[in-house]
């Protein structure tokens, strides 16, 4: 039986624009707000055999507040950014321009000192095909939209660059079926009634 892994994308601590690389802050009141409303519907996930997340202080709190009480994964750490870290892309653009074309444009760069983009993906997807089959056959995991991008460039098998053209909303859902080196994206919603014509 395939595994299904449901990844939850933690609610936000700040606006888009003010979103931080290697973002330490909690959930802010917008962030708690949006947990509650989606809190019902996301909440039948926690029958998950497995629950995992991100060790972010807002992946680990929108997960225990949609009671999932899941088990931090190192792994599913964000991306490490080096001297970046706390900046926004602007900042880190105001201050070092070349770099960050060089990181954007190249998935081997680490002008930041930190870890590549190929790195990053390589070490989520690693986590994706190291989950127990034995266990269980449906895990969820709230990560960081950052990570639920690398592991979705993983199981497409896409390059690298694909990452940028990934968009993962806070907390919305994202699920991949499969196995180690296997996986298929799963897109799932409410079944169109088709007309007669």
């Amino acid at each position: 039986m395939p595994l299904r892994v449901t990844f939850v994308a933690a609610a936000r601590s700040s606006g888009l624009l003010a979103e931080r690389f290697e973002d330490d802050r909690p959930l802010d009141q917008d962030g708690w707000g949006e947990v509650l409303q989606v809190a019902d519907a996301l909440l039948p996930l926690a029958a998950a055999e497995l629950r995992y997340c991100s060790p972010t202080p807002r992946s680990r709190a929108t997960g225990d507040a949609l009671g999932y009480a899941p088990l931090v994964q190192l792994a599913l750490r964000d991306c490490d950014m080096g001297r970046w870290r706390g900046l926004t892309l602007g900042e880190a653009m105001a201050r070092e321009p070349e770099a960050v074309d060089a990181w954007l444009s190249d998935p081997l760069a680490t002008p930041h000192g930190g870890e590549s983009l190929f790195a990053f993906i390589t070490r989520v997807a690693g986590w994706l095909d190291t989950r127990p089959v034995g266990d269980g056959g449906r895990i969820v995991a709230v990560a960081e939209p950052s990570v639920i991008r690398a592991a979705l460039v993983y199981a497409l098998k896409a390059p690298p660059a694909t990452y940028w053209n990934i968009d993962v909303r806070p907390l919305s859902t994202t699920t991949v079926t499969g196995r180690a080196g296997r996986w298929n994206l799963r897109l799932e919603g409410a079944t169109a009634q088709r007309s007669r014509a």
